[in-house]
């Protein structure tokens, strides 16, 4: 991986830091933002890398949250102003990932039936109906459930249309497009998104798409523990929301990639070694979900784990920050966009956030190109 120069003195670079999905959707945006002008490259640095082979040895740490993905897109009522602005993001994903299953199979989207079951639902989610839920999330075949649908103990359950995400393909299929492209790639451990400016010549602004940010207090991890098995016959995704507030999903990955079955979500939470205990937790707490995501019989003997995952989602309070920062630094006035703290969402948001940052962005280099030197 080299930092791209050049001896032209027009030549300029935007950098985006982070090779989670965030940042690789950023980088994908930005580079079709300045598709019409061959002087501006994107350089694209990062600690860590897509890998798309689940199961294999990484490197891989727990920050890098992408790679730990279940992924599926699983719609959250549009309840206060953050969460609006969240569905708007998910609304575009959503239309993205369309395309892409339709034009890319082969990159890991599957299109199938989600499920979820609550015991405890909020007056948001028992408000929904077919056409609130398709306006606010852009996806279709919402159906909730009678009575006599429902396991014992559930009192909402509703059925949609939705994608699943094998996030390690997805990601690297995203990486593999974005140097095919032209794009350039670092890797590096940056201490800090002003220090990006440094990387290249004639930086014109940064997108700090890093995750927890660098030394923003707001941010913490949650913990997520899951369990990759060798379930082969789900063709469902589905979630269930327990009174106690904990969690049980099943989320079957295209090409070979398993299934997810989790899942915990542990806010504050620094710990990296798996818990054997609560892997057993996992496992128990899925079974009565099993046999209604598969289709066709797969018993419980024949499930193998493939691994245990643990990720530190990069959680932010009052939500994911998503703007501009201008500073004035020892080489001028320069800009940085945050987009970082996504949490447990960073794929369903994913195209959305970085259809906002390309906009931010091309506000910059409108600012920038309008700028004339004094006479």
């Amino acid at each position: 991986m080299s930092v791209p120069g050049s001896s032209e003195t027009n030549e300029s670079t935007i950098v985006v830091i982070g090779a989670g999905i965030i940042g690789l959707t950023s980088a994908l945006e930005i580079q079709q933002l300045t598709a019409d002008s061959p002087s501006t490259s994107v350089l694209l640095v990062a600690k860590e890398w897509p890998t798309s082979i689940p199961g294999a040895p990484t490197t891989h740490s727990a920050d890098y949250a992408s790679m730990w993905a279940g992924a599926h897109i699983r719609p959250i009522p549009a309840s206060t102003p953050q969460l609006r602005r969240e569905a708007k993001w998910v609304k575009h994903t959503v239309a993205e990932l369309q395309k892409h299953q339709q034009s890319e199979p082969w990159v890991g989207i599957r299109c199938i039936p989600g499920i979820e079951y609550l015991e405890d639902p909020s007056p948001e989610y028992l408000k929904q109906d077919a056409q609130s839920f398709a306006n606010e999330t852009g996806l279709p075949g919402y159906r909730k459930y009678e009575a006599h649908e429902l396991p014992e103990g559930v009192k909402l359950g509703f059925e949609y249309e939705t994608y699943c995400i094998h996030a390690p393909l997805y990601t690297a299929s995203l990486l593999r497009k974005f140097i095919v492209q032209g794009g350039k790639t670092l890797q590096r451990d940056l201490k800090s998104e002003w220090e990006a400016f440094i990387l290249a010549p004639s930086v014109k602004l940064v997108v700090n798409a890093s995750g927890m940010g660098f030394g923003d207090k707001k941010c913490f991890p949650i913990r997520g523990q899951t369990v990759l098995t060798n379930l082969t016959a789900a063709d469902k995704t589905i979630t269930t929301q327990k009174k106690d507030g904990t969690w049980s999903f099943i989320i079957p990955r295209s090409f070979n990639g398993g299934t997810v079955i989790g899942g915990t979500k542990e806010v504050g939470n620094w710990q990296l070694e798996p818990s054997q205990e609560t892997q057993s937790q996992l496992l128990k707490a899925a079974q009565p979900i099993i046999p209604q995501a598969c289709d066709k019989k797969q018993t419980p003997e024949t499930i193998k784990v493939i691994k245990d995952v643990v990720g530190r989602r990069p959680a932010r309070e009052g939500g994911m920050r998503v703007e501009t920062e201008a500073r004035d630094t020892t080489w001028g006035v320069k800009h940085a966009i945050h987009a970082y703290g996504a949490g447990g969402r960073g794929f369903e948001l994913s195209w959305g956030v970085a259809s906002e940052v390309a906009e931010l962005a091309s506000e910059i280099l409108e600012s920038q190109s309008s700028v004339r030197p004094k006479l």
